[in-house]
């Protein structure tokens, strides 16, 4: 009964997402569904019961009528021979998820590693005598270099997914579940990522404030750049995800394909800045929290923060 179910979904895949397409494919779903049973009764193994029904009721141009999507299939013909639409097979979104999720890697230690390449120099002005000087600005661009380089090696090795953004892309049913099942499961480390890289940028300031030494300024870039990490990090393998969600063409069937019961926003533009507001919130308190070093008062931005996000929410979402 499932091989019938995943051959339906593959048959109205491309079709609009109406109400009225819906309808029609459960009834469809329905008659199948009788069918199958039935030839079971006679005694059909389940392998011929499934031959049977599907021969039956798989051409959907000669069912088109009967169902009454007849203007439906044929305004789907006529968008599929305009744009075609490449079909990714499971084993290509594995390899794109898990190349991205080294690409976060990687980009995030390259800018980790950035950030805290100051702390040569300002170590070594505080703890090594003058002649030492040149191998803290050494170490400095040491870690550059190696950061440049990581730049570099990632962008050849996702160059080979840049048609992903190019091209117009399809994935199966099955392939969106899994994936979706894999957002699930990250969910809870990509919070749990996030809330230890704010924590870490908000504390950045405590151990020079208890120190009370110049030698812990290192320490700020310290915690930043790991903070900086692992928003890198979370958001590249969470992003590797809602990519793969979003392929399918939302006005068709398969557009709901591996999608959660997300909120919806009133339209894109909303949808765009909502996207966008936590990384926009972490650069700004970034930004004015090294422009003013208060860090004791810049946390004030995240409970404030916090409360706009849930007023944006309720404004800008559609009513159920």
């Amino acid at each position: 009964m499932e091989t019938i179910k995943n051959y339906l979904e593959a048959m109205f895949a491309n079709l609009p997402n109406t109400a009225e397409v819906k309808k029609a494919k459960a009834e469809l779903l329905n008659m199948m569904e009788d069918k199958y049973n039935e030839l079971i009764s006679e005694g059909q193994s389940e392998n011929s019961a499934v031959g049977t029904v599907i021969s039956e009721f798989g051409n959907l141009d000669e069912l088109a009528e009967d169902l009454g999507l007849t203007k439906e299939v044929e305004e789907t013909r006529e968008r599929e021979a305009k744009v075609s639409r490449r079909f990714l097979r499971n084993e290509e979104v594995l390899d794109y998820l898990n190349d991205k999720r080294n690409s976060g890697m990687m980009i995030g230690i390259g800018v980790m590693l950035c950030i805290i390449s100051v702390c040569f120099p300002i170590l070594g002005s505080l703890v090594f005598h003058e002649g030492a000087e040149i191998y803290s600005v050494a170490g400095m661009f040491i870690c550059i270099g190696v950061a440049i380089a990581l730049f570099v090696f990632n962008g050849i090795r996702l160059s080979e997914w840049s048609f992903l953004e190019k091209e117009p892309c399809q994935v199966d049913m099955q392939t969106a579940q899994q994936v979706r099942e894999k957002r699930k499961t990250f969910k809870t480390t990509y919070a749990l990522m996030i809330a230890l890289g704010v924590m870490l940028c908000a504390m950045c300031w405590l151990p020079i404030a208890v120190m009370q030494t110049e030698i812990y300024v290192s320490s700020i870039f310290v915690m930043v750049g790991i903070g900086v990490f692992l928003f890198i990090y979370s958001n590249s393998v969470m992003d590797s995800y809602d990519t793969i969600l979003k392929l399918n063409d939302s006005e068709t069937i398969s557009g709901n394909y591996g999608k959660e019961n997300e909120m919806e926003y009133i339209n894109k533009p909303a949808q765009a800045m909502m996207e966008v507001y936590w990384p926009t919130i972490v650069c700004l308190y970034l930004i004015i929290s090294f422009i003013t070093f208060e860090w004791g008062i810049t946390w004030i931005i995240w409970p404030i923060a916090g409360i706009l996000n849930k007023i944006l929410r309720i404004a800008l979402t559609k009513e159920a």
